[in-house]
């Protein structure tokens, strides 16, 4: 295996789940999150020579995996409504109260626009606002305005 290609493989192992959350944002359906996947891998790797690494490994990948799910999205309103196949697996299997607000929590932020939807999610996933302002292309003080208005908007959901 070539260096870039082993090098790659460790960068897609080492953030596979960040991809993925990123996926599961934007779709329900496996299939539909599996083909995001493999989309996200393929920009990725058409890029992964010109990385510079001026950010970090993590911050490119939010940022390729956003716009490739944001880009899909667009492109599925444009095609029409989809009959969607029913998903057999239930992320949110367990019945406890903690998992009940997780999916009450994940419910809500379905509903936000996109961009909203993006923000919260790298915020949830511990992200700095310099990142999120560096993935989404604002400033880091807009971030945090942005994050206020979010959560005011789910708390009154």
């Amino acid at each position: 295996m070539e260096n870039n290609e082993f090098e790659f493989s460790q960068l897609v192992r080492e953030h596979k789940s960040t991809i993925y959350t990123v996926c599961y944002m934007f779709s329900k359906d496996a299939d539909e999150v599996n083909d995001l996947f493999q989309e996200i891998l393929i920009k990725l790797w058409k890029g992964f020579g010109s990385f510079k690494g001026e950010s970090s490994a993590k911050t490119w990948i939010y940022r390729v995996a956003l716009n490739a799910c944001l880009d899909a999205d667009r492109k599925k309103k444009r095609a029409g409504e989809r009959v969607p196949l029913s998903v057999d697996i239930d992320p949110y299997e367990d019945k406890d109260a903690d998992a009940m607000q997780i999916r009450q929590l994940y419910d809500r932020i379905n509903k936000l626009g996109l961009v909203d939807r993006s923000i919260i999610l790298m915020w949830l996933e511990a992200m700095s606002y310099d990142e999120i302002g560096e993935i989404v292309g604002i400033s880091p003080k807009n971030v945090s305005v942005k994050l206020v208005r979010i959560k005011e908007q789910l708390k009154k959901m």
